[in-house]
């Protein structure tokens, strides 16, 4: 298949369906899970810091669900590869200077973090998260307000009334 990848509905009506195309009345709506899912066991420690971060925001704003597992746990497998790479160049640089030859080479961990971050980045935005993405998303905030002030001028109730 050619061209763009189809957004999932979920993003498209965060973002208030700015093409306001008709949107896919037969796409799969699979179930969100009833209870937070635990992370794959396979991911390293920072990836799994980083799905217990993440899992929450996606969960609340809607976009994670059942069959989504797999996807979220590459973007967290890169996000782990990406952090444990970026810590052996700042440990040993980003330039390394070759014993036998005396030439200077680039770091390989350099390479691992710019692939672990591209892939992060396009996992991101299949979710909506990227910051391109989120400032296209519109996600309705609860009011704040006084409940006993809302309850009292709402109602009509004076105080002393009894009503």
């Amino acid at each position: 298949m050619r061209g763009r990848t189809p957004l999932p509905s979920a993003i498209k009506d965060l973002r208030g369906n700015p093409g306001k195309r008709a949107l896919n009345k037969h796409e799969p709506k699979p179930p969100a899970p009833d209870r937070v899912p635990y992370a794959p066991r396979h991911l390293n420690d920072d990836a799994k810091r980083e799905w217990r971060r993440i899992i929450k925001v996606l969960l609340s704003l809607g976009l994670y669900t059942e069959v989504d597992y797999a996807a979220l746990a590459m973007y967290c497998q890169a996000w782990g590869r990406w952090i444990r790479a970026e810590r052996m160049v700042i440990e040993k640089g980003e330039v390394l200077l070759s014993t036998q030859t005396g030439n200077y080479y680039q770091n390989p961990w350099f390479h691992v973090a710019n692939r672990a971050w591209d892939q992060m980045l396009k996992m991101l935005s299949r979710f909506g998260l990227s910051p391109a993405d989120r400032t296209r998303l519109s996600v309705e905030q609860p009011e704040e307000q006084d409940e006993l002030a809302e309850l009292l001028f709402r109602r009509g109730v004076s105080v002393g009334d009894g009503k």
